[in-house]
């Protein structure tokens, strides 16, 4: 799983790659080791970040206190910290999305 990994304190880090202004909120398959998430918001006063940390607080069922994007917060590419989570959860998730 490039896409995930683990920071040792117990939260995970999970690559996205970013697809602002889009026609609805979805998962899009995998691009260049990250998930790939097609946003409505566009990239203005950090509304597709937001977008990002709702769609994502959505699809892993956590609240958004426990997501935070840690690096990309003005690019495309991100990485989304994300606290209580298993990376086995995680991948199912995806994979059930992805088939």
């Amino acid at each position: 799983m490039p896409y995930l990994s683990n920071t040792g304190d117990g939260c995970l880090l999970l690559r996205v790659y970013v697809q602002p202004r889009a026609s609805r909120n979805s998962f899009a398959g995998l691009h260049d080791n990250a998930m790939r998430l097609t946003i409505t918001a566009p990239p203005v006063d950090g509304k597709a970040n937001a977008a990002v940390i709702q769609f994502l607080a959505s699809f892993l069922n956590v609240k958004k206190k426990d997501l935070e994007i840690k690096h990309g917060l003005q690019s495309r590419n991100k990485s989304v910290l994300i606290k209580g989570l298993s990376a086995e959860y995680i991948r199912s998730k995806v994979e059930a999305v992805s088939a």
